[in-house]
Order: C-alpha cells, then sequence, then structure tokens
C-alpha cells in the first residue's frame, strides 16, 4: 500500500491505496469524485481526462502515485458555487452533450486549451479535442460550446442578455 497525498479541487486528499492503482480509481473510488470516467481503459477516449498540474492527463493511464504531491482537477472542481464556469455554461446552452458520459473529460480537455490559448481556432479546438471520443454527437455543438466559451471568458459576449428558451 502507498500513501498518496495530492491536492484535488483546492483540498488536500490522502489515500492509501495499492501502488498499481491509477489515478481514475483513486478519484472515483477512494474519493468518490466520480465525474472523470471509465471508458476504454486504455487512453483512447479521454472519458477520464483530468488536469495534473494544469495539463490535460488520461487518468486511467496515470498511476496515483505519480499524482502524488501534485494539483488535479475535476470536473467536479471545475465550477464554484455560484455559477458554472463558461465552458460548462456553453455547453449547457448549447446542448453540446447528448448523455454526458463524455462531458468531463471533453470540458477539461477544452479547459486546458483555453487556458493555454484564448483565441483558438476551430482547428486548434479539433486538435485539443482529438483524444476525446463522443458515441452521441457530430462534434459540432461541442466545437460551437468551445467557441462560446472562448468569447465569454474574453469578454465579448459577458452581460450579454440570456436568450429565451
Amino acid at each position: 500500500m502507498a500513501d498518496i497525498t495530492l491536492t484535488v479541487n483546492g483540498e488536500e486528499k490522502t489515500a492509501s491505496v495499492p501502488s498499481e492503482t491509477t489515478l481514475l480509481k483513486m478519484l472515483r473510488e477512494e474519493l468518490n469524485l466520480t465525474g472523470a470516467k471509465l471508458g476504454c481503459d486504455v487512453g483512447d477516449c479521454g472519458a477520464c481526462t483530468v488536469l495534473v498540474d494544469g495539463m490535460a492527463v488520461n487518468a486511467c493511464l496515470m498511476l496515483a502515485g505519480q499524482a502524488d504531491g501534485r494539483n488535479v482537477l475535476t470536473i467536479e472542481g471545475l465550477a464554484d458555487s455560484q455559477k458554472f464556469h463558461p465552458l460548462q455554461k456553453a455547453f449547457e446552452d448549447l446542448g453540446s452533450l447528448q448523455c454526458g458520459f463524455c462531458g468531463p473529460g471533453m470540458i477539461l480537455s477544452a479547459k486546458y486549451l483555453i487556458d493555454n490559448n484564448r483565441d483558438p481556432t476551430v482547428d486548434d479546438i479539433k486538435d485539443a479535442l482529438s483524444g476525446n471520443l463522443c458515441r452521441c454527437t457530430g462534434y459540432t455543438k461541442i466545437i460551437e460550446g468551445v467557441v462560446d466559451a472562448c468569447k465569454e471568458i474574453s469578454g465579448e459576449i459577458s452581460g450579454a442578455p440570456e436568450q429565451a428558451a
């Protein structure tokens, strides 16, 4: 057993896990953070994407021990207590997701992109999301959600009146 201490969503967490435990398993089973999903378990689908020290990683491929002492952001830590992150809001407003299984990974991959490029092109967005698979949509609304979130973050649409449903 290994004692792993990491900062998850701004809070220090510790768990004792077998050395072969993945970060994803630790997050889901030890810390009860179930937003990151187990999809393919080989790093192909992106459903398990989280940010580790600001980098998008497949939590199914990273051992919990590799995250020891590091900062991890999961989808549960993205919003604050008052409102959604602009990516979450844009995805909700546009209906970018259907079943939602891929959503946390898509959103965190997009956050990594936006954190490093405030004005991405559509090709930049497609490239950033290329490791995240969705079986429900045609990706168009997902890309539109990232574009809208970029506009919100840069202030282009902040304060705009809400559209009627």
